[in-house]
């Protein structure tokens, strides 16, 4: 009691919230400002979670002033930090961490050739925290004086078009994105030539394999069809009946009883533009294509019934999540490492039980390396942390005090958030979206009133939640301080299933989604930045869930990557090829039945 009446605290007003900015990489100290005669020990919390330093590998306590050292710091450290005397929490002071991070570009294409005339764009997508300012230089000088109506800058300088191309555009384009941390630039050639010059290229490009980039791979009933968006042209359609280079056997045997040989899909993953892993439920194996040959090069028999796939980039290996069988009773996670490879592969059991389903998070142009998955349990409010090379369980995290069964997770770098959909109870209501802090590995509570499943934009800035029962979209942004606002909800008809990212044309670090139903034959088409919505009308009709039982997804939608501009849909028996740039439909390929597994090939 004595201790507690001569302790003496104060924390200048000036002080009671401090920003700090650093750049990715480098270490910093927060300091708590809270002074007094014996003052107790300094509790620190992040987003509201006290910081238990035994379990961080990255962020220390040290020094006799209490001090926060956080070493090596990347995006998921912004946010919110407080610091507190120890039973004294009503005085504290909060520090917010910004974390800015230099410019990181691609260039699209890396050399074009193009005949007099026709008109041609270079493109330049930078990432970086302040959004970096584009420039282009033409052989090392400034294009900015040479803009016409001939020569053009679009979506704030993402885009360098020219409207009618001459010999004297030939040249090399230089991009250079620039950010108050840094700067980086890239190259992109363009050669004006006569067609017969160009046409001789063509047939080289031809011969090198070139010509088997830049196209949806959409597995249906009927094979595999490789389709061409730009001119709606079908390169390849590889048969059924074509056999697998290492055994000999047909790509889709025949069943007994079955009328016309066809083929059956659950999931397909692209691994470098090298080789497209594609699962066959019914035969209980996973099928290799070799996309520079356009043949199946070999097939892994795997765990019965397996129905997704992911492939991790940062390990190079495909994980493979079986059923069982068709009520699920024993699923299992199995790993084919050296993915890329593709030569002898193996197929390697995973230690882990009674899993729902597995969440790996994506790289992009700032996160090249992910280290931890999760898995589902099957039957727990819970997830397994895992680490990705190792393949071992890390720690359970629980979601007993929000009685949440996960269904579905999704990630952004900017402050590290997990964002969990939790499956609806039986009467029926949504329950809100849980959030995981990826550096405390606890669990901060509800994401406000927020439900359905969790989409977040490829550069990590957006989180779009579809609640397919009410139609509700919800966006929110993350902020640089690594905080999450809600911009808008919509309530929209749409009983959304499945959605995706357009990168904008008009915009640059900006987004579309085009989101599609299960139950409705209309695509979504909605402007992130403003919310403005758009329908394309009548697109046929969805599959059902018995056609495909494999996932709630019986209708997605596939873009083309970070440069393209179509997206591809399946209807029952068709596909819809969408322009992403004129948000309009661009055209309709009849005869492909069940098209639900889809695969983007860029630049091979």
């Amino acid at each position: 009691y004595l201790f507690a009446e001569v302790v003496q605290l104060s924390l200048p007003e000036d002080q009671k919230v401090s920003v700090t900015t650093i750049t990715v990489g480098l270490s910093t100290v927060l300091t708590c400002s809270i002074r007094g005669a014996l003052r107790p020990p300094i509790i620190w919390k992040r987003n509201g979670v006290i910081l238990n330093f035994l379990d961080l590998e990255d962020i220390n306590d040290f020094g006799e002033d209490d001090s926060l050292y956080i070493t090596k710091v990347t995006t998921i450290h912004m946010g919110n930090y407080t610091c507190h005397a120890y039973g004294y929490e009503e005085l504290y002071q909060t520090h917010i961490l910004q974390v800015n991070v230099p410019p990181v570009i691609r260039v699209y294409p890396e050399t074009q050739a193009q005949e007099p005339g026709v008109s041609a764009s270079l493109k330049c997508h930078a990432e970086g925290i302040p959004n970096p300012r584009i420039t282009w230089l033409k052989n090392g000088i400034d294009i900015l004086p040479k803009l016409s109506k001939q020569l053009a800058l679009l979506a704030n300088g993402s885009e360098l078009h020219i409207s009618s191309v001459r010999y004297e555009d030939t040249g090399a384009y230089t991009c250079i994105a620039k950010n108050e941390v840094g700067v980086d630039e890239d190259i992109s050639s363009l050669f004006i030539e006569d067609s017969a010059r160009k046409t001789l290229a063509n047939i080289l490009w031809r011969e090198e394999g070139l010509s088997v980039g830049n196209m949806f791979y959409v597995f249906s009933d009927d094979g595999i069809t490789v389709l061409q968006p730009n001119e709606c042209e079908i390169r390849r359609h590889i048969r059924p009946q074509e056999r697998i280079f290492t055994s000999y056997e047909e790509i889709c045997p025949r069943v007994e009883g079955q009328g016309a040989q066809s083929c059956l899909w659950a999931s397909a993953v692209n691994v470098r533009d090298k080789y497209i892993y594609a699962t066959q439920p019914k035969q209980s194996r996973v099928v290799i294509i070799d996309i520079q040959t356009q043949k199946a090069v070999q097939s892994l028999d795997v765990d019965p019934l397996p129905t997704k796939l992911h492939y991790d980039k940062s390990h190079d290996q495909v994980w493979v999540l079986s059923w069982g069988d068709m009520r699920r009773s024993s699923p299992s996670l199995q790993v084919i490492p050296e993915a890329s490879t593709a030569e002898d592969q193996r197929v390697i059991r995973t230690p882990f039980e009674g899993v729902g389903d597995f969440f790996i998070p994506p790289t992009n142009l700032i996160i090249n390396h992910v280290r931890f998955g999760f898995i589902f349990d099957k039957s727990r409010s819970a997830v397994h942390k895992i680490d990705l090379e190792t393949v071992t369980r890390i720690k359970t995290i629980t979601f007993r005090n929000y009685s949440c069964l996960p269904q579905a997770m999704a990630y952004t770098h900017l402050g590290g958030y997990f964002f969990v959909q939790c499956r609806r109870n039986r009467s029926l209501t949504p329950s809100p979206q849980l959030i995981i802090d990826s550096v405390t590995d606890a669990v901060i509570g509800p994401n406000g009133n927020v439900s359905g499943a969790p989409y977040v934009s490829p550069d990590g800035r957006y989180l779009v939640s579809a609640d397919a029962l009410s139609g509700r979209l919800s966006v929110q942004t993350l902020t640089v301080r690594g905080e999450i606002q809600l911009i808008y909800d919509l309530h929209t008809n749409t009983a959304v299933s499945h959605l995706t990212f357009q990168p904008s044309f008009a915009e640059g670090n900006q987004y579309y989604i085009y989101a599609t139903s299960h139950l409705q034959t209309d695509v979504l088409v909605v402007e992130l930045s403003t919310g403005k919505m758009n329908v394309l009308k009548n697109l046929k009709d969805p599959l059902t869930s018995k056609d495909w039982p494999w996932s709630s997804s019986s209708r997605i939608v596939k873009d083309s990557g970070l440069f393209g501009q179509y997206l591809l849909t399946p209807a029952k028996e068709s596909l819809f090829v969408i322009n992403g740039r004129q948000n309009t439909l661009r055209c309709e390929v009849s005869g492909i039945r069940r098209g639900n597994t889809v695969v983007w090939v860029g630049e091979v």
